[in-house]
């Protein structure tokens, strides 16, 4: 049974991000299932700090736009979500070519989100763990 109270595609969802520092990183989504979010970031010159691995924020960058877009689809028609909070612990280097990051729920809440989203190698070995928050809103 899926989670998700908005309809949308694959395509749609990807969409979210044209025109966004997402798609300036290269980042996409790659699947949504029926109760989580896989995307995938490069691990290139857009995204790695000075020792070629991916940079910190980058792999911050992946996880909030997940657990936003995600806790966004759990929304209702007229209700939005913004980042209260997010940590992330970077366990290991990300190397290239790419990371991919899985957002699932913690917590579905009406004023509140909370998701967890682990961060892959290519190999599937974990690079990083991050928590976000997000606080549900009105449309204004």
């Amino acid at each position: 049974m899926s989670i998700w109270k908005r309809d949308i595609t694959l395509s749609e969802a990807n969409r979210l991000m044209a025109g966004t520092m997402c798609e300036h990183l290269g980042m996409a989504l790659t699947e949504i299932g029926a109760d989580y979010l896989v995307g995938r970031l490069p691990v290139d010159e857009r995204t790695r700090q000075y020792m070629g691995i991916i940079h910190g924020g980058a792999s911050v960058v992946l996880a909030e736009t997940l657990g936003s877009i995600g806790a966004l689809l759990c929304c209702p028609p007229g209700l939005h979500v913004v980042g209260l909070d997010i940590n992330a612990n970077h366990l290991r280097a990300g190397h290239p070519p790419y990371v991919i990051g899985t957002a699932r729920p913690l917590h579905l809440g009406a004023s509140t989100m909370v998701w967890d989203i682990r961060i892959t190698d290519a190999e599937g070995k974990l690079v990083c763990v991050s928590r976000l928050t997000c606080a549900v809103l009105e449309d204004r």
